[in-house]
């Protein structure tokens, strides 16, 4: 598992953001402290960077940051240096900011106030735009959800959506919030404590193995946190998180030009593609035209300076998207009246791995051209990789169950999470090492190469003994060689079964149906050879909050709570277990 770092901003990548070109770079000019005035008085803090010796007003670019503006410094420059003004504001309670920082819920007003402030400065000529990613990205979709009037585009990448992939996925929380907050804790960032994995890694094991409260672990990192509390007392998709992201009149309201940038193996995919779906089903005609998606082979940092080595898998050349470049060329064309951007042939751009190719289509719908089911099934042992059951065209007749059991009391998989593990993407321990607790199904060799592209669906009629546990499902290609890659996965809260906002308890040995429908969208052409493996479990990892089937509260319960799990999957001709797979061709 990855030491995730959903809403960080990527400070060594930021960093790394250089401008390029031949000759010496244009020369710029800085305006130190600015004070912007929010409506009730308090003031956020920007430094601005000019072009040197500006003459004429010129659109304005700002970042909306958590993390101190200078992170972002190269990206200020960059554009300061090709003709914009580029305004770093640190939000409210945070760098030279006044006020107090409360996580996501003041940035949208506070947004709009930039934004208006800024367009009446006399080096802008009305017209301001944002740029940033995770957090940066959440602001430029909380800004536009008050609309203001000068607000003329916004170009968020893995953005983060509350109730959607952040504080939860699914409703499934995880020790990285108190690694967050405690990176967000004061006013000036903690790079240094918020990137040293050992640490983090040590206190995710210590809450593990004493199986105490999750409630507790802010106390155990040595950082109360109020904010932390607040997120366990809304454990489902409530008022507070919906607040916080647009209604659909909102998506039908939007006008402007917006530009949607995430990856395959970004954490903030989910919400990315929550706010570019929701605009496809509530926007206008015309706004839907303007709105354009990209999604490369990168991880959350790639998002923003593109690296082709990300989890164990390296990728060609054509990954490397120059997203300054991009960003440009997108600026230039909403509000100074250039060419639209060459690279956005269509309204969505999508790299194949690993053919190294940029493929395009109109609508998300259009990219496969059909669907293809594979259903469970087994000859009655489904335990294993070298054991397991069948993933086939096939539908099934009679066969009996397969069974796997979890004790959530049981911490022997902690021996594989002592350190973080880099090649994510390739590394096989989970799956090689169940514990007893899962379920494998593999296909037969492909005949011939098959892209997949967008998303997969997994239904799964399962049966347990308690009243609630939480579920993973895991789906590789295994290559011929035997070397495996993840391509995506899904988790659900079993109560959370038919909706994110109320709960039902499991009634006990009931065949109900799971739908594992939030799986991120991905493009992976399959190798002639190449096998499916699906692994279906329930998650028992120092990286997610644990589920001790009590029923209770999850972030009360402890090892006192705990029930073990007697989890029945069923693949029979009353109970088709089944994956269905995007194909392109």
């Amino acid at each position: 598992m990855k030491l995730t770092t959903v809403l960080a901003g990527s400070l060594a990548a930021t960093l790394a953001a250089e401008s390029s070109g031949a000759g010496p770079a244009p020369e710029i000019d800085l305006l130190w402290a600015v004070k912007i005035p929010m409506r009730d008085g308090v003031r956020l803090n920007a430094t601005v960077f000019k072009p040197k010796a500006q003459q004429d007003r010129l659109p304005v670019i700002f970042t909306l940051t958590p993390y101190n503006g200078d992170t972002y410094y190269p990206r200020a420059r960059y554009f300061a240096q090709n003709g914009y003004v580029y305004a770093l504001v640190d939000v409210r309670g945070r760098g030279n900011s006044e006020g107090e920082f409360l996580p996501f819920e003041n940035e949208g007003r506070d947004g709009h106030d930039v934004v208006e402030w800024l367009a009446g400065q006399p080096w802008c000529n009305g017209k301001v735009a944002m740029w940033g990613g995770s957090y940066a990205g959440y602001d430029q979709w909380a800004t536009l959800q008050n609309f203001p009037p000068h607000l003329a585009t916004i170009v968020p990448a893995a953005a983060a959506a509350m109730g959607v992939d952040f504080p939860a996925q699914n409703n499934v929380r995880t020790p990285y919030l108190m690694q967050w907050a405690t990176y967000t804790s004061g006013v000036t960032p903690q790079p240094n404590l918020f990137g040293d994995a050992a640490f983090w890694i040590s206190k995710f094991r210590e809450l593990y193995l004493s199986q105490r409260p999750f409630r507790d672990f802010d106390r155990m990192v040595g950082n109360p946190s109020s904010w932390f509390q607040r997120v366990l007392q809304h454990p489902q998709v409530d008022g507070l998180w919906k607040s916080l992201r647009p209604s659909a009149a909102d998506y039908a309201r939007i006008s402007i030009p917006v530009l949607t940038i995430t990856g395959h193996y970004d954490d903030d995919q989910y919400g990315a593609m929550h706010y570019y779906r929701r605009h496809m089903e509530h926007g206008t005609a015309e706004a839907k035209q303007r709105h354009f998606l990209v999604v490369g082979p990168w991880d959350h940092a790639g998002t923003r300076t593109p690296n082709r080595d990300v989890g164990g898998l390296t990728f060609g050349p054509a990954s490397l998207l120059d997203l300054n470049a991009l960003h440009k060329a997108w600026y230039d064309w909403t509000m100074k009246g250039g060419p639209k951007p060459e690279f956005l042939r269509d309204r969505i751009a999508y790299y194949v791995v690993p053919s190294d190719e940029w493929k395009y289509a109109g609508v998300l719908a259009e990219v496969a051209k059909e669907t293809r089911t594979l259903y469970l099934g087994s000859d009655g042992s489904a335990a294993d990789v070298f054991h397991s059951g069948s993933l086939s065209p096939v539908k099934p007749g009679t066969s009996s169950p397969d069974r796997y059991t979890y004790d959530p009391r049981d911490t022997r998989p902690a021996a594989l999470e002592t350190e973080e593990i880099k090649s994510y993407l390739t590394d096989q321990r989970y799956v090689l090492s169940t514990f007893g607790n899962g379920v494998v199904y593999t296909s037969e060799p492909f005949a011939e190469p098959a892209e997949l592209t967008g998303y997969v669906r997994f239904s799964a009629w399962i049966a347990l003994d308690v009243p609630d546990t939480d579920f993973r499902v895991s789906l590789y290609e295994v290559l011929a060689d035997g070397t495996s890659v993840l391509l995506a996965e899904d988790v659900k809260r079993a109560r959370h079964r038919t909706s994110l906002e109320t709960e039902t308890l499991v009634p006990s040995g009931a065949v109900l149906r799971y739908d594992f429908d939030q799986f991120p969208f991905f493009s992976r052409r399959v190798a002639q050879g190449s096998r499916l493996r699906l692994f279906l479990r329930c998650p028992n990892s120092i990286y997610l909050e644990k589920n001790y089937n009590g029923g209770g509260v999850v972030a009360e319960e402890t090892a006192k709570d705990a029930r073990t799990a007697h989890v029945a999957v069923h693949h029979d001709a009353k109970y088709p277990s089944a994956l269905t797979l995007p194909i392109v061709n």
